[in-house]
């Protein structure tokens, strides 16, 4: 298992949540080593709860890294920084 994990939360119908899966997906493979995962908050209520007016989420080893709108660069320099 990667040491460090990146988790999309997101819901179907997000064009946010698909701007973020394709710069989160681009940057996770530039960088290697570094495990992707995507969940819909429609799938588990107390993630509806939390985020449902923050979508797209994004977190690196279950801290918040971006809400809304994810940085490509920000987000490697967080995943370089972890390696």
């Amino acid at each position: 298992m990667p040491a460090t994990t990146v988790m999309l939360f997101s819901r179907p119908g997000c064009h946010l949540c698909d701007d973020a899966r394709a710069i989160v997906t681009r940057v996770v493979a530039d960088v290697g080593g570094v495990g992707f995962e995507e969940r819909s908050i429609l799938d588990d209520a107390d993630l509806l709860e939390r985020y449902r007016d923050e979508i797209p989420v994004v977190l690196i080893d279950g801290d918040v890294h971006t809400i809304w709108r994810v940085d490509a660069a920000r987000l490697r320099s967080a995943l370089l920084e972890d390696q």
